[in-house]
C-alpha cells in the first residue's frame, strides 16, 4: 500500500476534488432535508448534514489507511454546514417530496467513483477499490436514515448499492482498460446515476429472497 503520509493531492486524479464536493455538498443537503421535515432545530440540521456528507469518506479512509479526510480539510465541514444553512433558511414547499431522493442519487453516483479513485490512489487492487467506492457512496445514507428513525436503505429492494455499485465498478474497470481521467470519472458517474434515477422513477427494485416458507 501507498504509504498515507504521501500528500493526498498527489494521489488522486486531477477531477477528484470536484467530485468529493459534488458528493459532499449533496449528501449534506439530503441530511439537512431529513432532519428538517421533521421540523428539527438548525443545530439537528448541522449534524445531520455533517453526519451523512462525512460518514461514507471516514469510513472508507479509515479501512485503506488515509488520513481522515474532514479532520485534515476544514473545507469539508464548510460546505457540510453551508448546505445545513441553505436548508434551514428555505421554506419547505421548496422542495418536493423526492428532492432527498434525486440529491441522494447525485451524491451517490459522485461519491462512489470518488472513493475508487482515492482507493486505487492508496494502492487498494482493484476489487476492493470499487467496493471502496460503495463504502463512501452509502455509509452516509444508512447512518442518516438510522438516526432519522426511517429503514436503512440496505433493508429496502429498491437499486441504490447497486447503482453505487455500478459507478464505481465501471470507473474501476475503465481504469483497467487503460481510460482514465475525467472521462471515466463521467462515464461512471452518469452510468451509476441513470441507473439510481430509473430507479426512482419507475420503482424498479431487486428480486427479494424466495426460500422464506409462504
Amino acid at each position: 500500500m501507498i504509504p498515507p503520509l504521501l500528500p493526498a493531492a498527489s494521489l488522486l486524479p486531477a477531477f477528484a476534488p470536484w467530485f468529493d464536493v459534488a458528493g459532499l455538498a449533496v449528501f449534506a443537503a439530503s441530511g439537512a432535508l431529513a432532519a428538517a421535515k421533521r421540523g428539527q432545530t438548525a443545530v439537528t440540521l448541522a449534524f445531520f448534514a455533517l453526519i451523512t456528507g462525512v460518514g461514507g469518506g471516514t469510513v472508507r479512509d479509515l479501512l485503506i489507511g488515509a488520513p481522515v479526510f474532514w479532520v485534515h480539510d476544514p473545507r469539508a465541514a464548510t460546505v457540510c454546514l453551508a448546505m445545513a444553512a441553505v436548508i434551514w433558511v428555505t421554506p419547505e414547499r421548496w422542495w418536493r417530496d423526492e428532492a432527498l431522493a434525486w440529491f441522494d442519487a447525485v451524491g451517490l453516483a459522485a461519491y462512489a467513483v470518488y472513493g475508487a479513485a482515492k482507493a486505487i490512489g492508496y494502492g487498494v487492487p482493484p476489487l476492493p477499490a470499487a467496493l471502496m467506492g460503495v463504502v463512501t457512496a452509502c455509509v452516509g445514507g444508512i447512518i442518516r436514515d438510522v438516526l432519522a428513525g426511517e429503514p436503512s436503505i440496505l433493508m429496502r429492494p429498491e437499486l441504490y448499492v447497486t447503482a453505487a455499485a455500478l459507478s464505481s465498478g465501471l470507473y474501476v474497470a475503465l481504469n483497467g482498460f487503460g481510460l482514465v481521467g475525467a472521462p471515466a470519472a463521467i462515464i461512471a458517474a452518469a452510468a451509476g446515476f441513470t441507473l439510481r434515477a430509473v430507479a426512482i422513477r419507475y420503482r424498479l427494485a431487486l428480486p427479494a429472497y424466495r426460500g422464506r416458507p409462504s
